[in-house]
């Protein structure tokens, strides 16, 4: 097994930015997009985050709502968000907001849009219970060809890190229903709007933490995952795990940083690196006091050669 030390990279400017950093993906020039789910406890709104990896700045954004993901779309300055209980298209320059989806859940309280995964397809989303308790979460195809919206699951909790292999009408999902400690792999017809019976590839049941965010490894045969400890412990942790047989295979350790929400490999200057975002959620001020660096944004060396797949999400035209 392999064992990396992670370093500062960015610290957001407010406390709000750093309640609960998630969803750092690349977008070319240098930049590195990430989201603010929500800027505190009591709020209902958060932020689109544009990061300048070569200096340092970073643009925030104000949102008009908690967003779960955001991916950067084939046209300048716009991305595709889900937001509360819609998933939709943002122009950073006007703030306009052009809707995707009907809105979502419909007779379900309390539930708003968490993580997802753009591909060539279109993009899958889950929602998540914001009182982490109830197994009532949707779990959403949006279909590019004909823009429908179609309820995959109804009975995920905080649905999580997504990986998608595969093109065409049949590819494989890999899902994370984060109370479960589980990666579990689908195949889902695109075009039918079904999932296969899950199968779980990664048991993470002996854990303590929870598994959060999760990107493929550049060859596809390993999964780094982003693990939230909500104990009160001065590290925490990205790890890889194989595909093949769920075997640990690497390990990156964030000091002073326990609760790390979602994990990023880009390239930097000709190498590969691993970029991880960390929350101070739920934190008291004791434990923010001890725990500097939660909420930051962090960055590790790694030994790939290559960054995985990063669509940039095509709208049907």
């Amino acid at each position: 097994m392999q064992e990396f030390s992670t370093r500062l990279l960015f610290r957001p400017e407010t406390a709000e930015q750093r309640f609960l950093p998630e969803g750092p993906y690349p977008n070319g020039d240098g930049l590195l997009s990430w989201v603010s789910i929500q800027h505190g406890v009591e709020q209902s709104v958060g932020s689109l985050n544009l990061l300048d990896l070569a200096v340092g700045t970073n643009r925030n954004i104000a949102l008009p709502g908690r967003p779960g993901f955001a991916f950067p779309t084939h046209r300048d300055g716009e991305f595709v968000i889900g937001l509360e209980r819609e998933v939709g298209l943002f122009q950073i320059e006007d703030a306009s907001w052009t809707p995707l989806t009907e809105p979502l859940e419909i007779g379900v309280d309390g539930t708003i849009v968490n993580d997802g995964v753009a591909f060539s397809g279109g993009l899958v989303f889950g929602c998540k219970d914001v009182t982490f308790t109830e197994k009532k979460a949707g779990l959403y195809l949006w279909r590019r060809s004909d823009r429908q919206t179609i309820k995959l699951r109804s009975d995920q909790v905080c649905s999580n890190g997504k990986v998608i292999f595969g093109d065409g009408d049949i590819v494989t999902l890999l899902d994370i229903d984060t109370p479960t400690k589980q990666v579990v792999r689908y195949s889902l017809n695109v075009a039918a709007g079904e999932l296969s019976e899950p199968e779980v590839v990664v048991d993470l049941t002996s854990q303590s933490d929870f598994p959060d965010g999760m990107i493929a490894t550049p060859d596809g045969q390993s999964v780094i995952i982003a693990f939230y400890n909500p104990a009160d412990v001065d590290f925490g942790a990205a790890r890889q795990y194989s595909l093949q047989d769920g075997s640990l295979e690497a390990v990156w350790a964030v000091e002073k940083s326990p609760r790390v929400t979602c994990p990023q490999l880009v390239r930097i200057d000709g190498s590969v690196k691993l970029v991880l975002t960390t929350a101070d959620e739920g934190m008291t001020p004791e434990q923010q006091a001890r725990h500097t660096n939660a909420g930051c944004l962090f960055i590790a060396d790694t030994e790939f050669d290559d960054v995985p797949d990063t669509p940039v999400f095509q709208v049907a035209e």
